[in-house]
């Protein structure tokens, strides 16, 4: 099942996307006489994904394809993020070899090089990434991310399954001259108000083939800046997800951004993408902070 959060002026609500319709969980409810969260970030920490999931499987695919809910054509829709006030926010940093040589960087190769990010740099798909007055070099990076379906706590890599709840495309940014000061800068250079995009959808773990197999691009302007598959990280999925669960309880929203096979320098008005293979794709618009302000500084001399 894939799920998306639409907005409709200032309300955002989950929907179902299947065979390019969407159909509002709240409308689902309706017809069905059903009780779900209609947010996805509600469903996840109720404990309700797995039940709408199951219905979606066995009743709701078709019926929503077959126009047997009021459904709209999902293009014609604006999405939000995923959701907005996660608990945590881990990113990995380097996890793939080819990175970390873009950065003249060592790849760690013992233990994840994890970092956390606030909420507040969260922004969804088509919001505007804003490259911040203190740097002059920010970089976007597209990610996989893992989403954690239910408490997670020291669990071996080979039991981690039953607690993902589903994947989704990420745009992570860094503000790349910032750390280079100084590798104790990494939260201040990773944190900067929308630096996290993510959606536009959510797509849980039985619509995933060969997790491994998928390719990861970071686009820009079109491009295709760097891929590679999820089989060249150092640290899989499964293995972050172990790791960081004994270190810290996992809870139900939680998400890991699993590093990504390219970062790319953005500059105001570029835009960028995640493409990950079987999901719809994440782009962002860019805007130099610096570049607003010189403006509105000559049209103030003027």
């Amino acid at each position: 099942m894939r799920l998306a959060m639409i907005q409709n002026g200032q309300a955002e609500q989950a929907a179902i996307i299947s065979g390019g319709k969407a159909a509002a969980v709240a409308a689902v409810n309706k017809t069905y006489n059903e009780n779900w969260q209609t947010n996805i970030f509600g469903l996840i920490e109720s404990g309700e994904l797995d039940g709408l999931t199951r219905w979606f499987n066995e009743t709701g695919k078709a019926a929503i394809e077959r126009g047997q809910l009021l459904v709209e054509d999902a293009e014609s829709l604006s999405y939000g993020p995923l959701y907005r006030r996660p608990r945590k926010i881990w990113g990995i940093g380097l996890n793939y070899v080819d990175h970390a040589s873009d950065l003249g960087e060592k790849a760690p190769n013992t233990e994840p090089a994890s970092f956390m990010k606030p909420d507040t740099s969260i922004i969804g798909p088509g919001d505007t990434i804003e490259i911040p007055l203190q740097s002059e070099r920010t970089t976007a990076e597209a990610e996989l991310g893992v989403i954690i379906g239910k408490t997670c706590r020291d669990v071996e890599e080979g039991d981690v399954m039953p607690y993902i709840a589903g994947y989704t495309t990420i745009i992570d940014m860094t503000a790349e001259d910032i750390l280079q000061k100084n590798p104790r800068y990494l939260t201040r250079a990773k944190s900067f108000d929308t630096f996290f995009s993510f959606g536009p959808q959510f797509v849980t773990k039985d619509e995933i083939g060969d997790l491994h197999a998928l390719e990861v691009a970071t686009v820009i302007n079109g491009t295709v800046h760097r891929k590679n598959t999820i089989d060249h990280m150092t640290f899989s999925p499964e293995f972050l997800v172990s790791f960081h669960s004994k270190v810290m309880t996992l809870l139900p929203g939680d998400i890991i951004s699993t590093g990504t096979p390219g970062a790319v320098p953005i500059q105001d008005g570029d835009q960028v993408e995640c493409r990950i293979e079987g999901f719809e794709a994440l782009a962002n618009p860019c805007a130099d902070l610096k570049a607003s302000k010189t403006a509105n500084r000559k049209e103030e001399e003027f």
